[in-house]
């Protein structure tokens, strides 16, 4: 009996032994690739230190063209730029193989999961961000067959003063056979749109998903993420993959948090307050989707509200805005990304203009009794517009004008 507890024993750790991997495992085999950069080095290398670029308004900088085949092993990008949210204006794009339309569109902060066009810290597997959010370094590994272009455009109203960057990759007699290449797509709804699922992905050939980061600021307080994420693989109806909640998917449970995480994260967590902001991310390493035809990936947009009647309904559409990065492997030719939409697009209201409800007292018209200044401490301007109607019908109208004629985002700050 003594020798069977051994020959299970001496099996199990062979059996062990044989199925540990580890990042490091591999490392003392010899390579057969040369190792190559493309960086904003100076020129003058041997006396020069203008290690930047810069980037004006409206131009694009390309970082690299390289001829294949090779591998881009690691990006490493930092960023001086004097305007609010830039990093919603640089639009990150790459391209293999000559191809005329990138793999690979984002704005740059979107692309590291810094969501919002907040600088943030990201601690993950595949993308690490430090220096207060400024530290950008992506891993994913990038083949190509016979070249790879990399551009960044500035959408912004200022010149980018500094752009630094590595691109380290690896120069190969040949490709593995089986390789597919890296595409990554930014896509947004302010707000979601009712009626209809939240579209992450919708790619067409054969590969494999690997993961998305998706960004969400609240146009209502309450919890935002009860909608259950759906995996449509090659033309299905019903979705061979469904979830349970929008932090199941992003691996969390009863709500979020802000966190670090190899596979998953939250990089941004604001609470759940009107304009509160979150970002999530989730990578598919150990669990990617394969498709041979087609994927499409999409998440509800569902979660709490308050009717007027005061009752809280936990799972009904609510009009949040989002945005969305989704990252895949695939065989080229891509399906077409739908148009990327414009910088100032991507931003959010940014309160450029502010007026105090108490300063619109004289020209309300109301139903019901007229409206007050109240003064309070602490409030903006020491004050706010109060109107306290004892019976229906009651309303009240607010008129005011800007300098400018234009497209604006009105947002109404109720205390």
């Amino acid at each position: 009996m003594l020798k069977k507890v051994l020959l299970v024993c001496v099996l199990v750790g062979m059996c062990a032994g044989a199925w540990a991997q580890s990042p490091l495992d591999g490392m003392s085999k010899l390579r057969d690739f040369r190792a190559m950069r493309a960086s904003s080095s100076d020129p003058n290398w041997e006396n020069g230190n203008g290690d930047a670029r810069p980037i004006p308004p409206g131009e694009t900088l390309t970082l690299a063209e390289l001829a294949g085949p090779g591998r881009i092993a690691h990006i490493w990008f930092t960023i001086a730029q004097d305007e609010r949210f830039y990093g919603k204006l640089l639009v990150l794009r790459m391209y293999w193989d000559g191809e005329k339309t990138p793999s690979i569109e984002c704005p740059i902060n979107d692309f590291f999961c810094e969501g919002h066009g907040v600088d943030m810290y990201v601690n993950s597997f595949p993308f690490r961000v430090t220096s207060d959010g400024r530290g950008r370094n992506c891993y994913w590994p990038m083949p190509f067959g016979r070249s790879a272009k990399i551009t960044v455009t500035n959408e912004g109203k200022k010149g980018c003063g500094a752009f630094y960057y590595y691109i380290d990759w690896q120069k190969m007699k040949r490709l593995p056979r089986g390789e597919a290449y890296f595409h990554a797509q930014y896509r947004q709804e302010y707000p979601c749109v009712q009626g209809r699922d939240y579209l992450i992905l919708d790619a067409e050939g054969k590969g494999h998903y690997v993961g998305c980061n998706l960004s969400v600021r609240q146009h209502e307080p309450g919890w935002w993420g009860e909608g259950d994420d759906r995996f449509y693989i090659d033309g299905e109806t019903v979705p061979s993959l469904q979830g349970t909640g929008s932090e199941d998917y992003f691996c969390d449970g009863w709500g979020i948090r802000k966190l670090d995480g190899l596979y998953y994260g939250f990089p941004i967590s604001e609470g759940y307050e009107t304009l509160s902001r979150h970002t999530s991310y989730r990578f598919h390493i150990q669990d990617p989707v394969p498709f041979t035809k087609s994927l499409t990936a999409v998440i509800e947009h569902k979660g709490a509200r308050r009717y007027p009647d005061g009752k809280w309904n936990g799972y009904v559409e609510r009009a949040d805005d989002f945005s969305s990065v989704a990252y895949w492997y695939q065989v080229e030719p891509h399906k077409p990304f739908p148009a990327l939409p414009s910088g100032p697009e991507r931003l959010y209201s940014t309160n450029a203009v502010q007026i105090e409800g108490e300063s619109l007292i004289e020209g309300a018209q109301a139903v019901g009794p007229k409206p007050s200044r109240q003064d309070l401490g602490g409030w903006s301007g020491g004050a706010h517009l109060f109107f306290a109607p004892g019976e229906l019908p009651a309303s009240i109208t607010l008129k005011f004008s800007v300098a400018k004629a234009g497209n604006y985002v009105v947002t109404a700050q109720l205390t």
